[in-house]
């Protein structure tokens, strides 16, 4: 077991001296901000850096100024000694990468109140002096001697940092125009002016014109630069959103607050958006403790598919994976175990479609199946159980057996694994936004820029 043991007054003389050596990583000025609230955009805004005197990102000052406290607190005196006065002057940044050494050496102590002031001097990597100053404490005057304290480690799951990276695919593409089928609520207007407001999407709403109109008003939401078309409930929002994508006036669709199977009944009746291919709906997932994107497939649209519609549903997955710039994506079809078994229909569903995939008839991507969650994004798990796969915990996309399944396994990593979520809809003549109402702005606005990229690379394919 470690210990941390203290220097008391008496046993404390001028000259001796402690130090620490400590690396700036992004995660330190990330914590820093978010214990002190300082979001000062030098420290935290990359692009703002660039255009600042020191042209990167700098830690904060009092990052250094922490530093020569834990040297106080936990070498020098130690535990048990109460910080009386710091003065510092702080002579060049601290940017990502440098390395600070932290010196302190004690200059005169002080019998009548036991107080020791100490000269601080912090230097980086090429020997050059960063901070200096003085400190004085309060030395202790009992021997304390205890474990170390083993602290937890900190996770940072920035959400803001994987949205701007999403949108950042979407640089240099002209908007889609976007047919909003009956944004009658907070969450959906908010979507579609954020998503207007990043350059995604040039917005037409369909629905209650009066009710639309309302909902901005009390909202604060600017509605300047939307078109609107105005129908009397969300049955007709839906069919006008659907007509005006099968006359080419818009290259999307976005659900608002009506229920999905109203816009949906839409999408596949006779006079809507249907291809040849069954339509299925796709979830892209960025969860924090996996190191790519992860698909999942079905769990928003086919209840119960069976083998020939999984094909469509693993084809649909896949050209969307492409769209995004996965060249080859691996495709795990899951089931509750990794080998095939009669009685579980899943299993043999997998071992057919990995079958079909051999014969070309599913092509773009690479299929294993079945694969059990736990092999299909762990390594080690599929080790573990002797499985050699080109899939095995490298899945790109996780085809799952039943809308129950994957809609629990996606809402599982967005609430209890902080996942990111986007979804969209795939198949159709048009890419479609099928958000859920308890989806947030930002997340709306994530699924619309999918839908850019669908667009766009519709358009490029296109004869």
């Amino acid at each position: 077991m470690e210990y941390i043991e203290n220097r008391t007054f008496d046993e404390i003389r001028p000259g001796d001296s402690a130090r620490l050596v400590r690396t700036l990583k992004p995660e330190d000025i990330q914590l820093f901000a978010i214990m002190s609230g300082d979001v000062n955009p030098a420290h935290v805004d990359p692009e703002y850096a660039r255009s600042s005197q020191f042209r990167e990102v700098v830690a904060h000052g009092m990052w250094g100024g922490a530093l020569i406290s834990t040297v106080l607190g936990t070498q020098l005196p130690g535990p048990g000694t109460i910080y009386v006065d710091q003065s510092l002057h702080f002579l060049r940044p601290v940017g990502l990468g440098d390395t600070l050494t932290v010196t302190l050496t004690a200059t005169r102590k002080f019998e009548h109140n036991r107080h020791i002031l100490f000269d601080c001097v912090c230097t980086n990597q090429d020997g050059q002096k960063v901070m200096d100053g003085t400190a004085e404490v309060l030395a202790p005057t009992e021997k304390i001697r205890r474990p170390r304290v083993v602290l937890p480690e900190a996770t940072l799951f920035d959400r803001e940092a994987r949205y701007r990276k999403l949108l950042e695919r979407t640089r240099g593409l002209a908007p889609v125009a976007m047919a909003v089928a009956h944004p009658c609520d907070k969450e959906s207007l908010l979507g579609v002016a954020e998503a207007a407001g990043a350059g995604l999407i040039v917005p037409t709403l369909v629905g209650p014109q009066a009710k639309i109109r309302a909902v901005a008003e009390r909202e604060g939401i600017d509605l300047a630069g939307m078109a609107l078309v105005d129908v009397e409930h969300s049955h007709a929002a839906a069919a006008e959103a659907v007509r005006l994508a099968r006359a080419g006036q818009v290259a999307a669709l976005m659900k608002g607050s009506l229920h999905t199977d109203e816009l949906m009944a839409e999408v596949v009746s006779a006079a809507g958006l249907r291809s040849g291919r069954r339509i299925s709906h796709v979830f892209l997932a960025d969860v924090p403790t996996y190191p790519k994107p992860l698909l999942i497939t079905d769990a928003a649209i086919n209840i119960e598919p069976d083998l020939e519609c999984k094909a469509d549903i693993a084809r649909n997955a896949i050209d969307l994976a492409r769209v995004l710039g996965i060249a080859e994506p691996k495709v795990a079809i899951l089931a509750a175990v990794e080998t095939v078994t009669p009685k579980m229909r899943a299993t043999l569903d997998a071992a057919a479609l990995c079958k079909m995939a051999d014969r070309g008839q599913i092509s773009g991507g690479v299929l294993d199946g079945p694969l059990a969650f736990d092999n299909a994004v762990s390594l080690v798990a599929a080790k573990t159980k002797g499985i050699l796969s080109a899939v095995a915990g490298r899945a790109d996309i996780l085809l799952v057996p039943d809308l129950e399944s994957g809609n629990m396994l996606a809402k599982q990593l967005e609430y209890l694994a902080d996942a990111l979520l986007t979804g969209v809809v795939v198949g159709a003549r048009v890419p479609i936004v099928l958000t859920s109402r308890a989806d947030s702005a930002a997340t709306r606005a994530a699924s619309c820029a999918i839908a850019l990229l669908m667009a766009h690379a519709r358009r490029k394919a296109a004869p």
